[in-house]
């Protein structure tokens, strides 16, 4: 390797270049890592949805410097994917970041364009989806529901499912029909446990979580936002249930249902 190649490297301030070159040189196949260069695309995915999702629970913890840091790792899953494209001579680095530029250009015209930017952020919502919309049939989409991503967590993907449905009209026009339709999932499922195979009583749950999902759609809550804070509310209340145990010299495995109830509406109490 060239000197100016290794000063790049270990330069600081080297930036974007110095980490596309550090990429470059892990996937070398003569001097670089062994476990890099055995990678490809379907085994990286992974990787790459697991930090999208510690990005977002950072920003959750109002952890900003290890923001700084997740937002490093989800930027390098960028680069290791476009390393492995170019490899295959699909596309380039540079190419993913103009096909991004170009997108956000089309997609405001009203920063970009002649549009007026005197609009609501409701009424730019409805033009960034027509602009998709027209996005997807240049690319010959089949069907409304074709590119919804399938590696989406289930819960996401319903919602965008659903979303994506109702922009053509497939959608209940009042949420109480909603509340209505988790009335007739939540007794559907009760009789499917006593009367039904497993599979169907897991169809007749999955039946349940959809609809819950639409709901959280009607009300304008990201479903899975809601349910990553209420984990994180369950972990809180747990902990000072166990808390609470080991002061009296107790684990929750010695307690019962009664007690540990009682010890989490009093967590409930201390805000927790």
């Amino acid at each position: 390797m060239s000197n100016g190649s290794d000063d790049l490297i270990h330069d600081p301030k080297g930036g974007m270049p110095r980490l596309l070159e550090i990429m470059r040189r892990l996937r070398d196949p003569d001097t670089g890592c062994p476990w890099d260069i055995e990678q490809d695309f379907a085994t990286i995915a992974p990787y790459t949805i697991e930090e999208a999702y510690e990005v977002a629970d950072a920003i959750e913890r109002e952890a900003w410097e290890d923001l700084k840091g997740e937002l490093g790792d989800l930027l390098f899953q960028s680069v290791f994917h476009a390393q492995m494209a170019e490899e295959k001579g699909l596309f380039s680095f540079n190419e993913v970041a103009d096909t991004m530029s170009d997108k956000m250009v089309s997609r405001h015209p009203h920063v970009f364009g002649d549009e007026t930017r005197e609009k609501s952020a409701e009424q730019q919502t409805r033009d960034w989806e027509t602009i998709k919309a027209a996005e997807r049939a240049a690319k010959a989409r089949g069907g409304v529901l074709d590119d919804v991503a399938l590696n989406l967590p289930a819960l996401l993907r319903a919602e965008k499912l659903q979303k994506r449905a109702a922009r053509v009209g497939f959608d209940w026009p009042e949420i109480g029909m909603v509340v209505d339709k988790i009335a007739e999932e939540a007794r559907e499922l009760a009789e499917a446990r006593d009367t039904l195979p497993q599979d169907k009583i897991e169809e007749e749950m999955g039946d349940l979580l959809f609809v819950m999902a639409n709901l959280a759609r009607h009300l304008k809550v990201d479903p899975e936002v809601a349910l990553r804070r209420a984990n994180a509310k369950f972990l809180r209340r747990f902990a000072d249930i166990e808390a609470s145990l080991a002061a009296q010299g107790k684990r929750p495995e010695d307690s019962d249902l009664a007690e540990m109830d009682a010890l989490w509406d009093a967590a409930k109490t201390k805000g927790l």
